[in-house]
């Protein structure tokens, strides 16, 4: 299964722009995933078709523990379990969609980074 490019690229571009806005956020490439960090911690993942599963996303994690799983079961077309890494609370949104909720999205990263950040820096991300 593969996924297209062209919408692969526009989104880790974004997302990439989001991510690397929040303080002393850095960016890991590897192949056509990608993961950004505050220090040695990720806050959120690029997934492109991530072990085959046809799916261009973003993943990060979700609290308080649990919510991951609802937001799947709620919004499934939205929102699923990504493998291996849902376990410890992360969720995959999708963002090969026609229409993609960038603004709700940033909330959320935000969110995930606020919850590995060093105190300091996490006040300096908030909305």
């Amino acid at each position: 299964m593969t996924t297209d490019a062209k919408v692969a690229r526009a989104a880790i571009e974004r997302l990439s722009a989001m991510c690397l806005a929040l303080p002393e956020a850095t960016c890991e490439r590897s192949g056509s995933h990608a993961a950004y960090r505050i220090g040695k911690k990720t806050f959120a993942y690029f997934l492109d078709n991530h072990h085959g599963d046809g799916i261009i996303a973003a993943s990060y994690k979700v609290l308080p523990k649990g919510a991951h799983a609802k937001l799947a079961k709620k919004e499934p077309k939205r929102f699923y379990l990504p493998a291996y890494i849902h376990a410890r609370g992360w969720v995959g949104e999708r963002l090969d969609l026609a229409r993609v909720d960038w603004a709700g999205l940033r909330e959320r990263i935000v969110a995930s980074y606020a919850s590995v950040a060093p105190k300091k820096l996490a006040a300096r991300a908030i909305l």
